[in-house]
């Protein structure tokens, strides 16, 4: 495959066991050549602003998963023409996207969530997929143009910034890989809650809805908050509309998903805020934690009655684009 120019959106392949898939051969690319596919693969222009790596959820297509990464770069585009003053550290924007596309498909029912809860379960804990993004992460780190001069010295206002976000199980793939990092070598920046340098930095973290037990952050997932080479926050939204996670999961894990009550531990490291509406910004007060629960009940509401899984998709919106940019303005020193 060749390089895709700026600011168009690089669809990486994962198969069900999370091995990286020439989309042209389907063939498996081996362990030892992941790095080359993904430099033959992405082209990362001095003129790019920030880099967003987006991993789909549950009952995505092929087709739909890559939609999904157009339609994210679409509301970004659009909101930033539309409202850029209100993101006032951010003088431009241009932006790479890079989906990471797996097979999601099942029925909506309960059986169809358990088994793509499995598959996922499977591709990060038994498989490769945590492997792949993570080599993914650590190669952008490797080509961009690091926000940080050095450690110890506040990042200035150039730099390209790498953002994770997932939808629904894509969120456990993202925290499964932010943690596989290295041990930390050296003192780091600006954020209270980051005092290492890894091989690769994530600026920040945002699950849409994500698919996992509201107090994973306590256990799971805790090394996120101590002991992994993210900056800023983790932010998650939730809604109580999101059937999938109100029912399905509770039925498959015996309790409500995170996407639909927020995270619940540890206590002390939570925060909680409405998703803001147009016009308004989001704050985050980092001396109140750094997980960010973002209800979003009031926006993510279309499907509660009409479809099975509820508006656990509902999340293409121009406040989810607000709140991306929020978070990538906040990026900023």
């Amino acid at each position: 495959m060749s390089k895709v120019a700026t600011d168009e959106i690089v669809i990486v392949d994962l198969n069900e066991n999370g091995w990286l898939i020439d989309a042209s051969s389907g063939r498996i690319v081996p362990t030892e050549v992941v790095a080359r596919k993904l430099d033959r693969m992405i082209l990362l222009g001095p003129d790019v602003t920030d880099i967003f790596v987006f991993v789909h959820g549950w009952r995505n297509n092929r087709q739909r998963a890559s939609e999904g990464g157009e339609r994210l770069a679409c509301i970004l585009r659009t909101q930033f023409a539309a409202h850029g003053p209100m993101y006032r550290r951010l003088n431009r924007f241009r932006a790479l996207f890079i989906v990471i596309r797996w097979p999601s498909m099942s029925n909506p029912f309960p059986s169809g969530y358990r088994q793509i809860r499995e598959r996922a379960h499977d591709m990060t804990n038994r498989g490769h997929a945590h492997f792949v993004i993570a080599q993914l992460l650590g190669y952008l780190n490797s080509i961009r143009e690091l926000p940080a001069a050095a450690p110890n010295i506040l990042r200035t206002r150039k730099g390209q910034y790498l953002h994770c976000i997932g939808h629904s199980f894509g969120g456990r793939f993202l925290c499964e890989a932010i943690m596989k990092a290295a041990e930390p070598k050296a003192p780091t920046l600006e954020w209270p809650w980051a005092h290492n340098e890894y091989p690769y930095t994530v600026d920040d973290l945002l699950v849409f809805q994500m698919a996992s037990r509201p107090a994973d952050f306590g256990g799971r997932y805790s090394r996120l908050l101590t002991a992994a080479p993210i900056r800023g926050p983790v932010v998650l939204t939730f809604s109580r509309a999101d059937r999938a996670l109100t029912l399905w999961h509770r039925f498959a894990e015996g309790t409500a998903g995170l996407g639909a009550r927020g995270a619940t531990a540890p206590q002390d490291a939570i925060q909680q805020v409405r998703l803001p509406k147009l016009g308004e910004q989001l704050i985050i007060r980092p001396e109140r934690g750094r997980i960010v629960n973002v209800d979003s009940t009031w926006r993510f509401k279309h499907g509660r009655f009409s479809r099975l899984e509820g508006a656990h998709s509902d999340i293409w919106y121009p406040e989810s684009a607000n709140l991306i940019l929020a978070l990538v303005d906040q990026a900023r020193p």
